[in-house]
């Protein structure tokens, strides 16, 4: 752990988790309760930081980073966060703190191949978001300019893995901000994996890397040749998407993973061990319950059915259905007999 930054208090969470039970149709209800070192609220000095942030351009990662802003201001804390220009409209009805966090547009170049304003990956097919992320890398400069004009204590980041060279000349401390599991990260990304290379086989790789808490935990040989495949993709400005995560992880100054100990505990100090640096559970970060009303449309057409009987169906804002998929779908619902 950084001993210069002392943690003195241990936030509680609370998680309902439902599981099914392989056995029969019911359901299981179990409740954890998170203790996690939530280093945004208790710091040597107890005055206000100021945060930056420059999550990945897909709406997933700048939501997940948005919600740990407002973890951060509702303790105080000042924010910027950097974003697109036609982003910032999707991200401001979910600031809670407006006060306190602060969206400073970003204009994304245009690269050859991508469509005209495309910003994110909501823009874009998925084929065509290692262009995003080259015109992500080419925002370099005028991340290095605003942050030498702000001159934030801290930066979160992800998929940028030339941050921390940013940060340190400015004195300012890169924390690598995952939104996935630490299993995974574990198992895809440690070092002890990185430095096995390239000539490691599909095989090999379903195997966990040395020293992984579970020995048990292995990929099947789909998942194994996904693996694979991807450490060989190139991802944005000619650089290998295996790469990129590597470094963007082994050369920040902190790293910070959206989980608690209570769930993952053994992989967290496994990320510490090997990337010899403090690895830190945020907690879940688990969504406010909202404070809006349903619109009336909507009140009106649900309040014609009893409670429990209507099925909600979504797969989230770049989910994209063929139309002969959206098709299936839809005939495979009203078998079910119940409005959707």
């Amino acid at each position: 752990m950084f001993t210069s930054w002392p943690f003195a208090i241990l936030h509680r969470t609370t998680i309902s988790i439902r599981l099914a039970s392989y056995f029969s149709n019911s359901y299981t209800y179990i409740t954890i309760i998170c203790y996690h070192f939530p280093f945004f609220v208790t710091i040597m000095d107890s005055r206000p930081l100021h945060i930056a942030m420059y999550p990945w351009l897909a709406l997933g990662h700048q939501t997940a980073f948005l919600h740990l802003c407002n973890k951060l201001a509702k303790r105080g804390h000042k924010i910027t966060f950097f974003t697109p220009k036609r982003t910032q409209a999707k991200l401001e009805p979910f600031n809670l703190h407006p006060h306190l966090i602060t969206f400073v547009p970003i204009t994304v170049p245009h690269v050859d191949g991508l469509p005209p304003n495309a910003e994110t990956t909501t823009d874009v097919p998925y084929p065509l978001q290692t262009l995003i992320m080259t015109a992500m890398d080419l925002t370099r400069h005028d991340i290095e300019a605003h942050l030498f004009n702000l001159k934030p204590e801290f930066v979160f980041y992800d998929f940028t893995h030339w941050m921390p060279s940013l940060t340190r000349p400015l004195g300012i401390k890169a924390i690598h901000y995952c939104t996935a599991s630490s299993v995974m990260v574990g198992y895809t990304l440690s070092p002890a994996r990185y430095h096995q290379g390239d000539n490691k086989t599909e095989s090999d790789l379903m195997k966990p890397p040395p020293g992984y808490p579970d020995a048990s935990i292995k990929l099947h040989a789909h998942e194994a040749k996904a693996f694979s495949s991807k450490r060989k993709d190139t991802f944005g400005s000619n650089v290998l998407f295996y790469d990129r995560q590597y470094v963007a992880l082994n050369e920040a100054d902190m790293l910070a993973v959206r989980t608690c100990r209570e769930i993952e505990g053994p992989y967290l100090d496994y990320l510490e061990e090997q990337f010899k640096k403090s690895v830190v559970p945020t907690g879940p970060v688990i969504l406010e319950p909202p404070n809006k009303c349903l619109e009336e449309k909507w009140v009106t057409w649900l309040g014609g059915y009893k409670p429990d009987s209507v099925i909600y169906c979504c797969f989230g804002s770049e989910c994209k259905l063929q139309p002969n998929q959206f098709q299936e779908l839809l005939l495979g619902l009203e078998l079910t007999g119940i409005q959707f």
